[in-house]
């Protein structure tokens, strides 16, 4: 036991001797999750949801297209501008504009046609940025609420309406592709539009066509007073992020400590294996939690991120991320064999690890298949886990499952740790 507590405390007086490694492995995760949670806070102080930049491009010029337009503009979710089609087009190119809707010449009067008839239906050209696909989505889902309102509006109340609705009528007979009860039903449904036309007016026909929802918005968490906070995402990533790479620092010196002979001298000691692996996994322990509370301690200081759910399932998440990275370090100074070589792949190994874990970017985006594979990453565990005892503000319960899977994935790291070590450079 002594020597066991001997060679932690040359672990932690070693790492504290080196002033150079302390600030880098306290402040550089510090940083780079400062950074991330700003990205995601928005303007502080304002409730201002963020907008989808929306240029349209209103060939058309009909009532129709003008209604589209001022719709699209009163929505909350979109920042419209109107341009003509070449600096719309040069716009999104740049990357200044994410999407440009533009309605094209004639598709006021095609659009009341085909919403009437079986007739050819106008399309709407969207222009967007190929790196910004998933706002293309939602602009196209909010256009098509835009589209019926004011077509809709238009056939119902509108001179065009009225028209269009004339010209169907006396069309109806050489509708060849109707059958005669088909064409008996919509003769009266145009019938009705008709004196509805006639009789109601714009006054009273124009909310017949409008999205028949509303939608109220409800940020789910463990309590009223529970709000998401960005920096307890970003610090519990590029918490995660960085002990491992704290778990890398101390498999590569192992790994030079046998370059240069001294785990052969350390062979000849009264010292067993397992001692020395478990000094190193318990001095890797208190490094990586260290560096792991101090990151949350600024983060709690600063940007005010506080554990809303329990303080014990936080305490036990954190342990088992400092456990997992620690004995990480440990496999890979097992399966390595030159520290430089080794380096490069672990590192690859902990940024794959860290983004299919959801550190970077939410593991929604991904594909579903792998989604389903990431519950073989330690990383999305620890994420999760973390997240779960801050912003979301869940009880112990919800850290019992992250953290015996954290420490499974510890068990198995200090296994095959066991089992592939060699005290000599092969």
């Amino acid at each position: 036991m002594g020597a066991y507590v001997a060679l932690v405390r040359k672990d932690l007086q070693i790492f504290f001797g080196d002033r150079r490694a302390v600030i880098l492995t306290l402040a550089v995760p510090i940083a780079i999750a400062s950074f991330f949670g700003s990205i995601f806070a928005g303007v502080p102080g304002s409730d201002e949801p963020a907008k989808i930049a929306v240029v349209v491009v209103d060939e058309d010029g009909s009532t129709i297209s003008r209604a589209i337009v001022d719709g699209m503009q009163k929505d909350a979710a979109l920042a419209v501008t109107a341009e003509p089609l070449t600096q719309a087009r040069a716009a999104v190119q740049a990357g200044t504009i994410a999407v440009a809707v533009v309605i094209p010449s004639g598709f006021g009067e095609a659009a009341g046609r085909a919403f009437l008839a079986r007739t050819t239906r106008p399309e709407v050209a969207v222009l967007f940025d190929p790196s910004r696909a998933a706002e293309v989505s939602m602009v196209r889902g909010m256009l098509t609420g835009h589209v019926m309102e004011a077509v809709g509006a238009e056939v119902f109340a509108g001179p065009q309406g009225r028209a269009l609705v004339d010209e169907s009528l006396k069309n109806l007979e050489s509708a060849s592709a109707l059958s005669g009860s088909e064409r008996e039903i919509l003769r009266t449904l145009l019938q009705s539009v008709q004196q509805l036309n006639q009789t109601g007016g714009a006054a009273g026909t124009q909310g017949l066509m409008t999205v028949p929802y509303t939608v109220k918005e409800d940020a789910v968490t463990s309590g009223a007073n529970v709000a998401y906070n960005s920096y307890a995402h970003a610090f519990a990533g590029m918490g995660v992020q960085f002990l491992l790479f704290a778990g890398i620092d101390l498999g590569m010196g192992i790994l030079l400590e046998r370059e240069r002979g001294l785990w052969k001298r350390f062979r000849s000691a009264p010292v067993s294996r397992f001692t020395m692996l478990g000094a190193r996994a318990t001095s890797g322990t208190v490094l990586t939690l260290l560096a792991l509370l101090v990151s949350f301690g600024f983060a709690m200081a600063v940007f005010g991120v506080r554990i809303e759910g329990s303080i014990a399932g936080f305490a036990l998440v954190a342990l088992a991320c400092a456990i997992m990275a620690a004995t990480f370090g440990l496999l890979v100074s097992a399966l390595g064999r030159t520290a430089a070589a080794t380096r490069r792949v672990a590192t690859f190994a902990v940024l794959v690890m860290v983004m299919l874990g959801g550190a970077w970017v939410p593991s929604f985006i991904f594909p579903a298949w792998l989604q389903r594979v990431t519950v073989v990453i330690p990383a999305r565990w620890a994420v999760d886990g973390l997240d779960a005892m801050t912003w979301r503000g869940l009880g112990l319960q919800a850290a019992l499952m992250p953290t015996f899977v954290m420490l499974l994935f510890s068990a198995v790291f200090g296994a095959l740790t066991l089992w592939k070590f060699r005290w000599e450079e092969a």
